[in-house]
């Protein structure tokens, strides 16, 4: 792990047994040439020799493209570096490590799948900042943190959409105030859920599981697949890979007078980082401008988007012995989930990954403000109504950067007549406390006067606290459809929000987290198909980024 990929230089050897006579994948089949016998060469060199010469140049030329189509499609399953999927090599099944999805006890729904049968595909990247091994600890320092609980340092939603025409990447700053849902790890400790408390620290109760927990109970996005790696994975596979070209305004030197930073040290320009810069690079916060957490995930977005355009572009990745470095080094950094637990899963996964152009990948960076909650004043909440629409993107499969998106439905009316407003009864419960945030007092009684105010004589205010994000207008069956929407209409509320449900008996109006205030429901901007500002998109086919260099941290050459 973590051996120069330079031939001649400790080069990893091949995998014994790879050549053998009879030896074949389990998974699948090695293409035409590769891993047998050639024929017998005729003696002197006649027609036999030149049979086999031929056939092993064919094999080499079959199995380099084979190895560069991987090297293509592999760039996406890791945190900042590159993931895996190599066919030849059972041993390399062995190598993975592997965890349940979910720890926790409530899941997301999954999404509908799209006319054609297609489904989005969401996988969560992790980081951790482990010092559970003598590797770890050298490259992550901070001796007091030796044995302690691991941190989710770096957390990435990768989302590909249904088409497979588009991808959406979404950061969570690690210092992001969350709760954390209950979690029973795999050994049968359970973790109970806790009060405001940071998104790193869901790693440390049980495992990726709870990490995966947290974030469908934040965003409402179900996730399919998790791949974790830790600092000696991240050098390893920055070795294997070559170098990865990042670049900097100034030079800088990531390093305070008491010791912090990364010790990331760089010339002005561009440079090709691998190896234990790489890992600077990626977790550098003092050096970059304005020295926050949340700095660091936009390095982290042009470290992505630089590798993912190097191997697409096949750069010096053309030998088979490195990309089997590569192979081999991504199969031991890896952590999965059971449904991505063998190289032949992760081979299929990746080939879904690479049917989408680099033109159409876009990374973000979860909306944010700085936290007001007594404790975390440095750290950061979720930004209301922006955060909360990039996740509504992402549920709905809607691109990130603009293209192609879906021209809105029109509002389907009801058949069944309302019935006059006064005879209508309406149940309206307070679910204002749907963000996570303390319930607006006197919610759902300032709602229903205001349907009183609109000759709905019969509303009246339920004390029960109902948490939702978004406002909603329940009914229970087909024949008070019409009435449920003459609620809606009253108060601007949009007709997809009124919804059948067997949980109420009557029409039932709760006032979610999106309107907390005021007598008018606030307009919602979810459905436009634009990002928000507050994301910082970086699209793949934008070469120009370049980190912004705190003057304080600079050095002169």
């Amino acid at each position: 792990m973590g051996q120069s990929s330079t031939r001649g230089e400790g080069t990893r050897p091949r995998v014994p047994g790879a050549r053998q006579p009879g030896r074949h994948d389990s998974a699948s089949t090695a293409p035409s040439g590769a891993g047998r016998r050639a024929p017998d060469s005729a003696p002197g060199g006649g027609r036999g020799n030149r049979r086999q010469q031929t056939s092993r140049r064919r094999a080499r030329r079959g199995k380099r493209r084979i190895l560069r189509w991987v090297a293509g499609t592999v760039a996406l399953l890791v945190i900042g570096t590159a993931g895996a999927g190599y066919l030849y090599y059972r041993h390399l099944n062995g190598n993975l490590q592997k965890s349940a999805l979910n720890l926790g006890s409530h899941q997301a729904p999954k999404p509908t799948a799209n006319a054609a049968g297609q489904t989005p595909l969401n996988i969560l990247l992790i980081g951790s900042d482990a010092r559970d091994s003598k590797e770890n600890q050298k490259l992550g320092g901070a001796k007091n943190t030796f044995g302690g609980a691991p941190l989710a340092d770096v957390q990435m939603l990768l989302h590909v959409s249904a088409d497979r025409t588009n991808m959406s990447v979404v950061s969570l700053p690690r210092d992001t105030v969350l709760k954390i849902p209950q979690c029973t790890a795999e050994d049968g400790k359970t973790y109970q859920a806790t009060g405001w408390t940071l998104a790193n620290e869901s790693l440390g109760r049980g495992g990726p599981g709870c990490t995966v927990a947290t974030w469908e109970s934040l965003t409402g996005i179900h996730i399919d697949h998790f791949m974790k790696i830790d600092f000696s994975g991240v050098v390893s596979m920055a070795d294997a890979i070559g170098g990865v070209p990042v670049c900097v305004d100034a030079n800088v030197y990531s390093h305070t007078h008491d010791g912090h930073g990364s010790g990331l040290k760089l010339k002005k320009g561009t440079t090709s980082v691998k190896g234990q810069q790489a890992l600077q690079w990626l977790r550098t916060r003092y050096g970059f401008w304005p020295d926050t957490d949340v700095i660091r995930t936009k390095a982290q977005h042009e470290y992505m988007n630089s590798m993912v355009r190097r191997l697409r572009e096949g750069t010096k990745l053309t030998d088979p012995g490195e990309l089997m470095d590569l192979a081999e080094s991504a199969t031991r950094a890896l952590k999965v989930d059971d449904g991505i637990d063998t190289v032949k899963k992760l081979y299929d996964l990746a080939g879904e990954l690479k049917k989408v152009p680099t033109s159409r990948m876009t990374m973000t960076t979860m909306p944010n403000v700085n936290s007001t909650r007594p404790g975390f004043e440095e750290k950061v909440d979720p930004k209301p109504g922006d955060a909360e629409k990039l996740f509504a993107m992402v549920r709905n499969d809607t691109p990130l950067d603009g293209k192609g998106a879906k021209k809105k439905p029109a509002e389907k009316v009801s058949d069944d007549p309302a019935a006059p407003k006064a005879d209508i009864g309406v149940t309206v419960r307070n679910g204002t406390g749907g963000d996570g945030g303390q319930p607006a007092p006197g919610r759902a009684g300032s709602v229903a006067a205001l349907l009183t105010g609109q000759g709905f004589t019969r509303a009246v205010a339920d004390q029960t606290l109902d948490p939702q994000k978004t406002t909603e207008v329940l009914f229970p069956s087909a024949d008070l459809e019409g009435d449920a929407q003459a609620v809606a209409k009253a108060l601007g509320v949009p007709l997809k929000s009124v919804k059948k449900s067997t949980d109420v008996s009557g029409v039932t109006m709760v006032v979610g987290s999106d309107w907390r205030e005021g007598t008018t429901y606030p307009k919602s901007t979810a459905d436009d198909g634009k990002t928000p500002d507050s994301a910082n998109a970086l699209h793949g086919d934008d070469k120009s980024a370049c980190m912004h260099v705190d003057p304080a941290y600079t050095w002169t050459s």
